[in-house]
């Protein structure tokens, strides 16, 4: 994230007044896990035990923490379109104890539900309660608000734009550990924007995608179509620094007690590019643990703009 300071002239009084000076600096902010063989969180991780790399280039870490039961900030996206009408039911018995082992007091969290449009369900609310209420009793109607512009869409599933307006209209410039956690099986038919375009949003405001795949097999075996949201939702959570879940393969009391603990447990760490152009390239980071045997999950870069 690049952030502008702007500092004023403290000149010798003229009687006149100073024009500021305006200085950019490029701060780039970066959350991280830090897994143990098994998969465990691993805690204790210091400044000098880490190393990050921007553009295979070596950085100097400015500022890095690691900050216990941090209030989260969510968004909770769930596919309501045609090839999800088999999974409602588990949609609702999953969102329910996801809300149970995760949200908290100091948490908010706010429900999109989508087709071939992206409606807000519920708005901003600790109220796990609320939610449920939200996604059991939503009907697809000009009732509820709407995430981004009206689009005239032919097909059934905007997968990718449900992410990015969910990033730019509701998760934007919003406090705490953010992220989103996204019930479907990415396949999309109808979204404006491309999926490159929606992790490119995601990255740019640290947001976290944490992909939970429900998907419809064909007598047993996925169809290319079916491969193709799977892949799709392995690379939303790999380039975001989330996480990604078969539904069907994983007890959700396991994989969102993971969720939970990983992003409240969460480091952080932040370093002025020696690169510090703002060319429009993609920049590559990757952080490296000098200790043996711990794995560091992070987003895989960011777009210098």
């Amino acid at each position: 994230m690049h952030r502008v300071f702007l500092l004023a002239a403290l000149l010798p009084f003229t009687g006149m007044a100073q024009e500021p000076i305006h200085v950019k600096v490029n701060l780039v902010n970066v959350a991280f896990a830090a897994l143990d063989a098994r998969g465990g969180l691993v805690s204790g991780l210091t400044r000098d035990d880490v190393e990050i790399t921007d553009d295979t280039v070596p950085q100097h870490v400015a500022f890095f923490s690691r900050n216990a039961d941090l209030p989260l900030t969510l968004g909770l996206v769930v596919d309501q379109s045609g090839s999800q009408e088999h999974f409602y039911k588990k949609h609702k018995r999953d969102l329910e104890e996801f809300l149970r082992e995760v949200l908290g007091p100091r948490d908010k969290a706010f429900l999109v539900c989508f087709g071939n449009h992206i409606r807000l369900a519920s708005d901003y609310t600790n109220d796990g309660a609320q939610l449920l209420d939200a996604l059991l009793n939503f009907k697809s109607s000009n009732r509820y608000s709407e995430l981004g512009p009206k689009e005239e869409r032919d097909l059934g599933t905007a997968f990718y734009d449900s992410i990015y307006y969910s990033v730019t209209e509701k998760l934007a410039g919003q406090n705490g550990r953010r992220a989103l956690i996204v019930f479907s099986d990415g396949e999309d038919n109808s979204s404006s924007h491309d999926m490159m375009t929606a992790i490119e949003t995601a990255q740019a405001e640290d947001v976290l995608v944490f992909s939970v795949r429900y998907t419809q097999k064909e007598h047993g075996k996925l169809t290319a179509r079916n491969q193709y949201g799977v892949r799709v939702m392995e690379r939303f959570a790999h380039e975001t620094g989330g996480a990604d879940f078969d539904a069907a393969a994983i007890d959700p009391r396991v994989y969102f007690r993971e969720i939970g603990e990983e992003l409240r447990s969460s480091y952080e760490l932040a370093y002025y590019p020696t690169n510090p152009l703002k060319d429009g390239t993609f920049h590559k980071i990757a952080i490296h643990s000098k200790k043996d045997g711990i794995k560091i999950r992070t987003k895989t870069g960011y777009f210098a703009r």
